[in-house]
């Protein structure tokens, strides 16, 4: 990612005009990066009837696909753009996005359309970097805070809309219709963003690690198939232990090299602040569970409540919208003793939602009012607060001209855990084929458990402390 030290104090495009232009088209880049992650979700069960030859084990990988290639090239992509021309990457990084939203459109098969997920998780890697690049670089110091807040919340918009756009979509247009729609929106942002204020130079002239790199994107790749296909392979088979134990090993390889590299891949440095180590791991535990419950709950509502698209759409805003305004509210919260405790308040809210949705409250009877509802709110509520205060320890652990690489490691963190948490929804349905209840339910008792994992971890004081208190 971008160290932002080098930046004058005073940004070279002046005007709050420009810096305000180069935020909207920064965020709209975000937008349609995160949106492809929830619209999916809802178009998940369409998909699988599309291609009934394949297994559900393997078609998680439309899911996870994206967030392995996401996460493993977000953090070396900030250096790029710092070679190439943050605004070059940029501009280049939404074609390549919109080719690859076409490709899944179009794509003849499931293998297609796998190759398309991953390519298109790739192209947003290096988007979204120069995408804050260029506002950190437009933006006043004094103002960087809330541009950032800004930018955060166009994904998190794009949370709450996804569901519903996906759902209007997919029953109107059909499931092509949810990779199809990118390809205009991330052509119209190409334009303003080659006009955006300021001079395209580089600010490095060397890449950033190529092995280190590599290895980590395989090695991701790696851990995440033998979690994924290790039902289907069998745990103890070869071709599993080779892929577990050799994609940890080039991980702990590529985290080792990148202590000593010039050129990390990874920014290793940054979790030697145990408040930083802290908030990334609560990042990428939650996001496990949160990427599992969201992935489930619109399977749960086709397979077993047989609710059309639009059906499921709307229950899934429920939730999304509680998330929505819970994360406003708990972002007025400033001390770190309050953030503490609306984090743990917030974990707590979701991990109740999963042990409810555990029981037989959720059977094969649809119960919107009486069971999902509330249940959607409590959980929705929760991730608002807790992802809104992760977010914030993250921040609070980064020196300054350090904060674009930490943001980058922290979505990277929640990045890599939402592909395991995919996997691990997989392996769940694969280990009980015969009684989806059971799957669901047994899902939803481990989703619970990680929730109570991250209320401890939110527990400690540390975590929110502020770093000028340390």
């Amino acid at each position: 990612m971008t160290d932002v030290s080098a930046r004058p104090e005073s940004p070279p495009s002046g005007p709050t005009g420009a810096a305000g232009r180069t935020l909207a088209v920064a965020a709209g880049a975000a937008f349609i990066a995160f949106l492809d992650l929830s619209v999916v979700n809802i178009a998940f069960p369409t998909i699988a009837a599309s291609y009934p030859g394949t297994a559900t084990s393997t078609l998680t990988w439309i899911v996870s696909g994206y967030a392995i290639a996401f996460a493993a090239l977000l953090t070396p992509a900030g250096r790029l753009a710092d070679v190439l021309g943050r605004r070059r990457l940029f501009a280049l990084a939404l074609a390549a996005f919109a080719l690859t939203s076409l490709l899944c459109g179009l794509a003849p098969g499931a293998d297609w359309l796998i190759a398309g997920r991953v390519s298109q998780g790739m192209a947003a890697a290096f988007m979204v970097p120069a995408a804050l690049a260029l506002v950190l670089a437009a933006t006043p110091r004094e103002k960087i805070g809330g541009a950032i807040a800004v930018w955060t919340a166009a994904g998190g918009f794009a949370a709450v809309v996804g569901p519903a756009v996906g759902g209007a979509l997919v029953e109107s247009l059909g499931w092509r219709a949810v990779f199809l729609v990118n390809v205009p929106v991330a052509l119209a942002l190409i334009v303003p963003g080659l006009r955006l204020p300021g001079a395209d130079e580089r600010r490095a002239n060397t890449l950033p690690d190529p092995v280190g790199t590599l290895a980590v994107a395989v090695g991701l790749g790696a851990v995440v198939a033998a979690v994924t296909e290790g039902q289907t392979w069998g745990w103890t088979a070869p071709g599993t232990l080779a892929a577990l134990l050799g994609g940890a090993a080039l991980v702990g390889f590529a985290l080792v090299r990148s202590r000593r590299h010039p050129e990390p891949a990874v920014a290793v440095g940054l979790w030697r602040s145990r408040q930083f180590a802290l908030a990334n791991a609560g990042s990428f535990l939650f996001t496990a569970t949160m990427f599992a419950w969201l992935l489930a709950g619109p399977m749960f509502l086709d397979a077993l409540w047989g609710y059309s698209v639009l059906e499921s759409a709307a229950a899934l805003t429920v939730g999304a919208a509680a998330s929505m305004v819970s994360s406003v509210l708990v972002g007025r919260i400033t001390d770190a003793r309050g953030q503490r405790w609306a984090g743990v308040t917030g974990a707590l809210l979701y991990t109740s939602a999963l042990v409810w949705m555990s029981t037989d409250a959720f059977g094969p009877d649809p119960a919107l009012w009486s069971a999902w509802v509330p249940a959607g709110l409590l959980g929705g509520a929760g991730i608002g607060i807790v992802v809104t205060v992760l977010g914030t320890a993250a921040a609070r652990a980064l020196p300054p001209q350090q904060f674009a690489v930490g943001i980058g490691m922290n979505v990277t963190s929640r990045q890599v855990g939402g592909a395991l948490g995919v996997a691990v929804l997989a392996a769940v349905f694969t280990a009980i084929p015969d009684d989806t209840l059971r799957a669901f339910h047994t899902l939803f008792a481990v989703c619970a458990a990680l929730g109570g994992a991250v209320a401890l971890l939110l527990a400690v004081p540390s975590l929110t402390a502020d770093r000028t208190q340390e």
